[in-house]
């Protein structure tokens, strides 16, 4: 695996050098602003909403996703906000151990990483700072309606609600599960798939867990804890050094159609977990209000990219996943640096037929891993709530053994390494002689596109 070299911003010539529009100031969005930017390029970020900021609770750093982010020189400012847990632990719904596994063993096998527990709120912050200190512009109250592409297919123009249009080399949708720009990529229609589940997300204080020896330990020793339950859920992990404590719950979905996000009732709530390990009982009785988030998917788009080089896609508005992986963010993430890797190695005047063929490489870069990442997250839903019986037995007898399947899936020998182990730069490699030889031809007067 090739050493984590932080990347050094690419100053060009206005001659090679993009305006680049990213619709959507969220993790993803950020993410690519940050790798265009190192790449050379002139970024502006556009926000639906009066200000940039993030919402939501805890949010884990895969080895894969830790990697992206120390390229984009940011280890120092996210290490002061990063928790490092020692382990992660598998237990029955009613508290029995099935498996745990050390986060510092498996970071080993991918040299410079870690696995970080942060609040979406600071991860969203560093990568806001970074963006800008490159040179990001962003205008916010900035909704998208329409993508018109030049009939030179040169440029894109972006049509803002208000009537408001701007001009871009390349236009970059990353506007979430919820995306306009996928469907006027489209060209029609295209809700989100409902999952059947629903998840809510607290942060409680750790004061008073402090003072209850049995909850404690969440604090004093931070690790990460998942309990497998029928037909539901639960994880729970320390956050901003042991001032917050993150807990999801993961159960069926009962949210009103129309519906994503919602207030939730948290004595309904506390009803669901009454006869689970009795820890979580005396943690939700910390809680005093909650909201509930639908958790949708999408699959891949046939195509991620307008023929014409100058729209494409990334994050969650294309592949959308289930938490159950920890790495719907580190997804967009990816997405972002492949962009910037193969945007930075690009240089000389990039013509539509230029951007068609990069764009073309980061979709068979990034299909396949998304589209692996979105049904193993189907897969976790499947093995995560089942119901006691033989099957739960099975299941808990591979995570033991640790053999193929293992649901604890950083530790599943066929799955974790690719997962795990992936490199941006190493997986451009396999691709950029593709674009290497077209530019030759081109070089010697051939047509090929």
């Amino acid at each position: 695996m090739a050493p984590i070299n932080v990347k050094r911003q690419i100053h060009r010539d206005d001659g090679s050098k993009l305006k680049i529009l990213i619709v959507g100031a969220g993790l993803g969005g950020l993410g690519a602003a940050i790798a265009l930017l190192l790449a050379g390029h002139d970024v502006e970020v556009f926000e639906a909403a009066s200000e940039i900021a993030e919402v939501g609770a805890g949010i884990q750093i895969l080895p894969n996703s830790n990697r992206v982010l120390q390229t984009w020189g940011m280890k120092t400012s996210l290490e002061e906000y990063a928790t490092k847990p020692s382990q992660v632990n598998f237990l029955g719904w009613k508290g029995n151990s099935i498996t745990s596994m050390s986060f510092a063993e498996s970071a080993a096998q991918y040299p410079g990483t870690f696995y970080w527990d942060f609040h979406r709120a600071n991860l969203h912050k560093c990568l806001l700072e970074r963006a800008v200190e490159l040179g990001a512009k962003m205008k916010v109250n900035a909704r998208v309606s329409d993508v018109r592409i030049a009939e030179n297919w040169h440029t894109a123009t972006v049509v803002l609600q208000n009537g408001e249009e701007y001009q871009a080399d390349l236009v970059v949708g990353a506007d979430g599960i919820n995306s306009r720009l996928r469907e006027i990529m489209l060209g029609r229609e295209d809700p989100p798939i409902l999952t059947g589940d629903l998840a809510y997300r607290l942060l409680l204080s750790t004061k008073e867990m402090l003072k209850d020896p049995e909850l404690a330990t969440f604090v004093t020793e931070p690790q990460v804890n998942y309990w497998l339950g029928p037909d539901a859920h639960a994880v729970n992990y320390v956050l901003r050094g042991g001032e917050l404590f993150n807990i999801v719950l993961l159960v069926p979905d009962d949210i009103p159609k129309g519906q994503n996000i919602t207030e939730g009732n948290v004595e309904e709530m506390r009803a669901l977990y009454k006869d689970w390990d009795p820890r979580i009982p005396k943690l939700l009785s910390l809680c005093e209000s909650v909201y509930k988030w639908r958790l949708c998917i999408r699959p891949g788009m046939e195509q991620w990219s307008h023929p014409s080089g100058a729209f494409t896609m990334l994050g969650d508005a294309v592949h959308a996943t289930l938490p159950y992986l920890a790495s719907g963010a580190g997804m967009s993430l990816e997405d972002g640096a492949v962009l910037g890797e193969l945007f930075s190695r690009a240089r000389g005047k990039l013509s539509p037929a230029k951007k068609r063929r990069l764009l073309d490489i980061y979709q068979k870069i990034r299909a396949p891993r998304t589209e692996m990442v979105v049904q193993r997250g189907n897969l976790q839903q499947y093995l995560y709530h089942l119901h006691d019986g033989s099957e739960q037995q099975e299941r808990d007898r591979v995570m033991r053994a640790n053999e193929p399947g293992d649901a604890l899936a950083w530790k599943d020998k066929e799955f974790a390494p690719g997962l795990l182990g992936w490199c941006c730069e190493e997986e451009v490699d396999k691709y950029w002689p593709i674009f290497d030889s077209h530019e030759k031809g081109e070089g010697r007067g051939s047509s090929r596109l």
